[in-house]
């Protein structure tokens, strides 16, 4: 399994802009790799997904995030972006990055806090 490391949560106000980073152990764009993404958890439910992108560049977003939120990819640093823009209150959560591998092992990062609030 990598090791992964989330950063960039925070406080913010709605309307406002967050830029979560994700960065790796090891390199989670080699051919081992088949997707990474961005999931999240509010308190009392359970982990959603919230924007992937799979190797061959597919990208995926949870309908109550598209056109908000970009996932982004620095192949030469190794991290995996989340911009997330005109967050909402609901977007609250904790926010794990994940990275798949083919042979189906998952792996994730502990987490950063994003809260959306006035």
């Amino acid at each position: 399994q990598v090791q992964l490391a989330e950063s960039g949560g925070g406080l913010v106000q709605p309307g406002g802009s967050l830029r979560l980073s994700c960065t790796g152990s090891i390199n989670v764009f080699t051919s081992e790799f088949n997707a990474v993404g961005w999931y999240r958890q509010a308190p009392g439910k359970q982990r959603e997904l919230v924007a992937t992108r799979t190797r061959p560049g597919t990208t995926t977003y949870a309908d109550d995030v598209k056109g908000r939120f970009a996932i982004s990819r620095d192949t030469a640093n190794n991290i995996v972006y989340l911009q997330m823009n005109n967050l909402k209150p609901e977007d609250t959560a904790v926010y794990f990055c994940n990275a798949k591998t083919y042979a189906g092992i998952n792996s994730w990062g502990p987490g950063t806090q994003v809260t959306v609030s006035s």
